[in-house]
């Protein structure tokens, strides 16, 4: 359940500069963000786990805090914790900060509202759907690994084996009188992954949407609570009308 190995690799690329929309890079996709889907929500923890924690922190974010998305203590020390974590700790990077500091040259960044802290042309959810969808290989990088949304990024391709390898498709084009390659929007698959592209799809969007939720876990509340305050209001408008009303109705 705790892919250590995999996550021991991860660097700074979620955090690293400004994204590439700016610099020539890809339109972002709509990331399918519902916080209140809690079987998505479960999923993307679950892949949060296994595949960002090992390296990323989340230090503002404690384990009791899932039962919000309707797991229990017990489900969560069953799936979530590694073994000498508590339900009520705040969720640590298993890599030694020591040791990411060497590997890295300094420690990978802190995730808990990454999905609130990157936002353009689109929403930070966005950026991060479009990110994680579209690694390919480069074995011309010293990860082995390429980004169309951050190009030369220092993170490596974690979610790979669910992926596979894939190698995006350019076409020629002339451009103020010169030839350039532009990305055709399609992908050849080199080796295939576990899941298959529309599972692959599935499974970030419940990461994505997990990042969405624990940037600010109160939201699905603080809406709930905005819709039932809207309409006391509404309804205290019209008894007030109508209190008026009868009020001054013999006032000449």
């Amino acid at each position: 359940m705790k892919n250590i190995a995999l996550g021991l690799v991860m660097a700074l690329g979620l955090a690293a500069g400004a994204h590439a929309s700016s610099g020539g890079g890809i339109a972002w996709d709509k990331a399918p963000v519902k916080t209140n889907d809690l079987a998505s929500l479960q999923n993307g923890a679950k892949l949060f786990v296994n595949y960002c924690l090992n390296c990323h922190s989340a230090a503002f974010m404690r384990f009791n805090r899932l039962k919000d998305i309707g797991l229990t203590d017990q489900q969560i020390k069953d799936n979530l914790l590694f073994t000498t974590d508590k339900v009520g700790e705040t969720m640590k990077a298993a890599i030694d900060p020591k040791q990411a500091k060497e590997w890295f040259g300094g420690n990978p960044p802190d995730l808990t509202v990454i999905a609130r802290a990157k936002a353009g042309q689109g929403t930070g959810a966005d950026y991060l759907y479009t990110y994680l969808r579209t690694y390919y290989r480069d074995e011309t990088k010293a990860t082995g690994w390429n980004n169309m949304v951050f190009p030369s990024v220092g993170m490596p391709h974690v979610l790979w084996e669910l992926q596979g390898e894939r190698q995006p498709i350019f076409e020629e084009r002339e451009e103020h009188g010169h030839t350039v390659e532009v990305f055709t929007g399609k992908w050849k698959q080199i080796k295939p992954g576990t899941m298959t592209p529309l599972q692959y799809d599935q499974a970030v969007g419940d990461l994505v949407n997990y990042l969405q939720w624990m940037g600010e876990p109160a939201q699905n509340t603080r809406v709930r609570v905005g819709v039932w305050v809207l309409l006391f209001l509404l309804c205290f408008t019209v008894i007030a009308w109508r209190l008026n009303a009868a009020f001054w109705k013999d006032v000449k």
